[in-house]
């Protein structure tokens, strides 16, 4: 329900739409003629030409003069100024002066012209009405302004400002030039399961689904990962998907519920090569996207050319928080309790580690850094450094104190992931939500035999949100997640469950 202002404009313009049916016009016609676009018609402009032609596009303004009416309509290429005439349209001018609104998508044909202060202009000849608005446009004059409202009526955000737009094409352009990198190396684009029995991959709460046919619980996966590493045992050495994620965890500027993540992986390579492989990804989708390899970020010039700094875990840790990986359980412990670090009180040390990095590492990493060499802990499915079999072969591609990229060389030892599962299937049974859970497909798919691979996973929002400048996640994703405005009328507890 809108105010009482909103409302009454609601009426008048059904009013209208019922005015508009009187007189035989059908205010939604089914057939129209092809359009040319508001860009190419003011270019006609300047070449002089004088032939009509006809545009379509949604009426922004209305300002009326007289015997003389203009109209800004924009069809999302430009915005064109449309020049109505009493003695062009004769009895139709009336008509259209009163039953035209704001927000109404018309179809106009007329020639080109420039007013005395050279605004691109059509003469308008003939005016046809496509679509009637039945809803007042945000006022023109703050834009729509709400950021709630921004987020939960996308569509008038994008009529409201322009800039908007802009966003996703340029998010757009990042996902097109992704797919012209890696299919030009020999990858091949494929689509794993959203409804995974197992959600497995990562270390992330999941959304819990029912099937009501099978009689079985399903999760949304958060991550495509172990499908796509089934798929290079099947011999497909190059693969990658761009899609979906979900994880059932909190909302802040950097974390969506739902959210796109691209992930590859590559046969016989390793993290190494895969960090020079990355360098090369970056600066190539990055100046696709913005023509240079520096993205302005607040106060910031972040600069994706290689080479790009490789800091260890390890001394990220000592260099921002003066904490060694050797430190023993009562010093992590105490660690914890002095810092304030948000862990459940029976916290293991990878999950310490990680939130000490996240708290006072991380967020000072304003250059895009390589971290490298994650605790075992912390990384379920990577390979051990043959001389260090406390860490992984693992980076993480940091820039502006955001996490980009996680990438690793794949543990392909069926034994040594088994008991990994085990130990994070032991802590899932004693409430560790996020644990990685035991997943024996996946263990019949590495006895078959993985060959040594290199894994790589990129949030794309993230990316996304440098690329514009933008502080918070929710301004790159079309329709983020919101809460409800209307409350649920069965409570979550009371819920039917399907038997397994």
């Amino acid at each position: 329900m809108g105010n009482a202002r909103e409302l009454d404009q609601i009426v008048v313009r059904r009013q209208k739409l019922e005015e508009l049916r009187r007189l035989g016009i059908d205010p939604y016609p089914a057939r129209i003629t092809p359009p040319t676009s508001a860009t190419s018609f003011i270019q006609s402009i300047d070449q002089r030409a004088s032939a009509r032609a006809t545009v379509a596009g949604r009426v922004l303004a209305i300002r009326l003069h007289g015997g003389s009416c203009f109209c800004s309509l924009s069809d999302g290429t430009a915005t064109l100024q449309l020049y109505l005439k009493r003695d062009a349209l004769g009895d139709w001018y009336d008509r259209w002066t009163k039953l035209l609104d704001a927000g109404d998508i018309v179809q106009a044909t007329g020639t080109p012209m420039r007013t005395k202060r050279g605004e691109p202009t059509m003469l308008v000849s003939e005016l046809r009405l496509l679509t009637k608005s039945l809803r007042p446009l945000p006022a023109k004059w703050h834009g729509l302004a709400d950021v709630e409202t921004r987020y939960r009526k996308r569509e008038l955000d994008l009529i409201a400002n322009p800039d908007v737009r802009l966003v996703f094409e340029r998010r757009a352009k990042l996902i097109t030039a992704l797919r012209t990198f890696l299919d030009g190396r020999g990858f091949l684009e494929v689509e794993t399961p959203v409804l995974q029995s197992i959600a497995g991959g990562t270390i992330a709460r999941p959304f819990i689904t029912q099937h009501h046919a099978l009689g079985h619980e399903f999760f949304l996966r958060i991550a495509p990962e172990l499908y796509l590493k089934r798929l290079v045992v099947g011999g497909l050495n190059r693969v990658y998907e761009i899609g979906r994620c979900f994880r059932n965890e909190g909302l802040d500027p950097h974390h969506n519920p739902e959210f796109t993540m691209a992930e590859f992986y590559v046969a016989y390579a390793d993290y190494a090569w895969l960090m020079t492989f990355t360098e090369e990804l970056m600066a190539t989708v990055v100046r696709a996207v913005l023509q240079t390899t520096t993205v302005t970020v607040g106060d910031h010039q972040l600069d994706f050319a290689p080479p790009y700094e490789r800091l260890t875990f390890q001394a990220a840790l000592q260099r921002h928080a003066q904490l060694s990986l050797t430190a023993t359980d009562a010093e992590l412990q105490r660690f914890s309790q002095t810092k304030k670090l948000d862990v459940p009180a029976q916290a293991g040390r990878g999950k310490i580690f990680d939130e000490a990095f996240k708290t006072f590492a991380r967020a000072a990493i304003v250059q895009p850094t390589f971290v490298t060499d994650h605790p075992v802990e912390l990384s379920p499915l990577a390979k051990q450094r043959a001389d260090d079999r406390a860490v992984v072969e693992r980076f993480q591609l940091i820039a502006d104190g955001s996490e980009l990229i996680n990438a690793y060389s794949e543990l392909n030892d069926p034994e040594e992931q088994q008991r990994r599962f085990t130990e994070n299937q032991a802590r899932r049974d004693r409430g560790d939500e996020e644990a990685h859970p035991y997943d024996p497909d996946y263990l019949e798919a590495l006895e078959t035999g993985l060959p040594p691979t290199a894994g790589w996973g990129l949030g794309l929002d993230r990316l996304a949100m440098l690329m514009n400048n933008v502080g918070s996640i929710k301004d790159v994703i079309l329709f983020p997640t919101l809460k409800p405005k209307t409350k649920r009328t069965v409570p979550p507890a009371k819920r039917k469950r399907t038997r397994r």
